[in-house]
């Protein structure tokens, strides 16, 4: 059962090769994990997709929730400065 020296070094070159992607992956995802930046961009089109409709306006539950917390806000100041 002894291995040839090609098929030796064919199988370590192999595993070499394996590293090396899986390296590389783990780069990217550091690299990706330190750029701020493109993290910042990618939660704010996340937000974005999340408080829209697919046609781009406002989803109306927003848009109540806005209306109500601005009147609550309203009723709160006026009730203080009475």
């Amino acid at each position: 059962m002894s291995k040839t020296p090609t098929t030796g070094t064919a199988a370590l070159e192999a595993e070499i090769e394996e590293q090396r992607e899986h390296l590389a992956r783990t780069v990217d995802r550091l690299a990706h994990k330190l750029d701020v930046k493109a993290q910042a961009h990618e939660r704010v089109a996340h937000l974005k997709d999340r408080a829209t409709t697919p046609s781009g306006k406002p989803r109306p539950v927003l848009l109540m929730a806005g209306v109500g917390a601005l009147a609550a806000l309203s009723l709160l100041v006026w009730w203080r400065r009475r």
